[in-house]
């Protein structure tokens, strides 16, 4: 009778460790991945041929009007593009080329060459300041440096 009681008590006791044990890993699995770094593969695809348009737009064509458009698109619908920093320098770069007339395509009208200018210190101002170990980081400084950041991207930076 001792033994059985002792074991009885051994086998409730080795239970209520497994069940402690099992509550505290249940709470992380629960919850699943941080949401910010889950992607959706089919939005990277998508996202990844309007990457593709926008490099033969800007390098082949000098279509500067047509990249920026798709970038905006890319930034708008899938801000957590896993290249959105290849993204984002291609935006900032048609955009200095706008405002700088360069380019097969004349810009918009509604949209004068300092505001152009503005766009682009945004844009390559969030290459430089957001994503560091980017390899388009150095093109965006420099021409940062060149047209010169504006003041709300240095106070940003503070």
């Amino acid at each position: 009778m001792k033994k059985l009681t002792l074991m009885l008590g051994m086998l409730v006791l080795a239970l209520s460790f497994a069940v402690t044990d099992a509550r505290a890993q249940g709470g992380a699995a629960g919850r699943g991945p941080d949401p910010s770094t889950v992607r959706d593969p089919d939005l990277e695809k998508d996202s990844m041929k309007s990457l593709e348009a926008v490099r033969l737009y800007f390098r082949l064509r000098k279509a500067y009007v047509a990249a920026l458009d798709r970038c905006e698109e890319i930034i708008a619908g899938n801000p957590t593009f896993s290249r959105i920093d290849e993204v984002l320098y291609y935006a900032g770069a048609s955009s200095l080329n706008l405002a700088e007339r360069k380019g097969k395509q004349a810009p918009k009208k509604e949209i004068s060459a300092d505001k152009y200018r503005d766009y682009a210190r945004e844009y390559l101002g969030r290459v430089v300041h957001d994503f560091p170990d980017s390899e388009f980081r150095e093109l965006a400084q420099k021409e940062l440096t060149r047209i010169g950041e504006s003041k709300q991207t240095t106070t940003t930076k503070q």
